[in-house]
């Protein structure tokens, strides 16, 4: 809902997004998938970018899925990560982030 100060201006979504953001391993993860490019990247490949687990890992990118920011794909008995959200990687530019 737009704030009656701000017409126009969802508080509340970017709220969640900064939250979702704030977290320096699921933005590490982001970050990997845009630098990997769409469908590139896997579970291990995001870990190893992250100096993380593969669970946690997994755990992680659950939260970006069920928030529409991350598309995932079965590609046999790989699963391929994908970063869906124009925002998060129009702020990641913005950020310094680099594509492969």
């Amino acid at each position: 809902m737009p704030t009656p100060t701000h017409p126009g201006l969802d508080i509340d979504e970017w709220s969640t997004r900064f939250h979702l953001l704030g977290d320096p391993t699921r933005l590490r993860l982001l970050a990997a998938m845009h630098h990997a490019g769409p469908g590139a990247a896997t579970v291990g490949d995001l870990a190893d970018a992250a100096g993380i687990t593969n669970t946690a890992a997994s755990q992680a990118l659950r939260v970006l899925r069920l928030q529409g920011w991350v598309h995932d794909e079965r590609v046999g008995r790989t699963v391929r990560y994908t970063l869906t959200d124009s925002t998060v990687h129009q702020l990641l530019h913005l950020m310094g982030a680099t594509h492969n």
